[in-house]
């Protein structure tokens, strides 16, 4: 413990919630914040982060790079899809890769990404490694936003099992002055600028110690407008991809099908449901009957007429329930999965059973097999 510090903060300092998750929920607050698109973490590690990311909405595009494989490999299968994703998939789509490689080398797996993260990484990187960083950042990868955080070796003296740095693989630590400084060169020599902040606030009365964690928030100055120079970039991968994965979406016509079909099943049965009493209910109910009766003995030339006038409501025909497709398309979920009737038509023509102009939803009113 060093002895500028006062007795009574040699006692260990708890964090809740734990560091690592305030320094994830800075990323997703920011995230929340800027709305990217596309977002790759590098140093990815286990895989945490990502795995808290894919949950984000705005992102379609999530990737991790880490130089050891193994640790990707291990929590990697908490990036795949789950059962539930099948059976309801998101209207937005989303792509999730993992690669294994040095943030030192180049890339073009890793061109035109909105947000990169770099939680705890540059303070893992050789001298080499770290003259490099920006520029293969910065300047070839040239995001709109990049987050770096890294240990605060102010804040050490107040970490009793610190020694000398945090973690054995760690090659520095930085002072608040010296990430500082470090930053803001950087942001300079690539049109950025950059803020300051960070997690794991100090005791009380050691608020000039600074956070535990110190934070760099990078924003492009200028849009990038022009592609870089084709003879600056790599034409060839270095990175070996070891994951992807890629989530059912309703912009996939596939899955849009099938939940254009599901729903408007579903929603022709709450319709039958509604409209057709159950056996034990109806009984001989002449008011009942005679709601549906004019229907069931409808002309042909009715029924058109029905059509043309887009009439919404559902008729008996022999031992059917004929419900108009502008009737189910008029329901919320339908209509937002469609978006048009013309393409709802498209989606379940040959997949659900129509009346023989197309018009209608077709569902039997027989008393169904109890075992089905």
């Amino acid at each position: 413990m060093d002895k500028n510090f006062p007795e009574e903060f040699t006692q260990v300092i708890k964090f809740d919630p734990p560091l690592y998750k305030q320094r994830y929920q800075f990323v997703k607050d920011l995230v929340e914040k800027y709305k990217p698109k596309k977002v790759a973490d590098l140093g990815c590690a286990d895989c945490s982060l990502l795995w808290m990311l894919k949950f984000c909405s705005c992102i379609e595009v999530l990737a991790g790079l880490d130089i050891c494989a193994n640790v990707m490999k291990e929590k990697m299968h908490t990036l795949s899809p789950l059962p539930a994703d099948y059976l309801q998939p998101s209207e937005r789509s989303l792509t999730v890769t993992l690669h294994h490689g040095s943030v030192a080398h180049k890339d073009p797996c890793m061109l035109g990404f909105d947000l990169v993260t770099c939680i705890e990484l540059i303070e893992h990187l050789e001298e080499s490694e770290l003259k490099k960083f920006p520029e293969v950042v910065f300047g070839f990868m040239a995001p709109s936003i990049v987050v770096i955080s890294t240990p605060n070796s102010e804040f050490n003296p107040l970490l009793p099992r610190v020694m000398s740095y945090r973690h054995p693989d760690h090659k520095f630590e930085w002072s608040q002055a010296e990430f500082q400084s470090w930053a803001l060169e950087t942001a300079r020599c690539y049109d950025y600028s950059v803020e300051f902040t960070g997690v794991g606030h100090p005791p009380t009365g050691m608020e000039k110690v600074g956070f535990c964690t110190q934070i760099g928030v990078f924003v492009r100055k200028y849009p990038q407008t022009a592609q870089p120079v084709l003879s600056e970039k790599p034409t060839e991968a270095v990175y070996k991809t070891v994951f992807k994965a890629v989530y059912p979406s309703l912009k996939d016509g596939k899955y849009l099908q099938n939940a254009v079909i599901s729903e408007v099943i579903f929603t022709a049965q709450i319709i039958k449901h509604r409209l057709m009493p159950k056996p034990e209910e109806s009984g001989d109910d002449p008011e009942r009957k005679s709601k549906l009766q004019p229907s069931m003995d409808s002309s042909s030339d009715y029924l058109g007429k029905l059509v043309v006038e887009k009439s919404m409501e559902p008729f008996v025909r022999g031992n059917k329930l004929c419900i108009p497709l502008t009737t189910i398309f008029a329901f919320p979920k339908v209509n937002r999965l469609c978006g048009t009737f013309e393409k709802l038509c498209k989606l379940i023509a040959g997949k659900v059973t129509l009346s023989t102009d197309g018009s209608a939803v077709m569902v039997s009113i027989e008393q169904e097999n109890e075992e089905n």
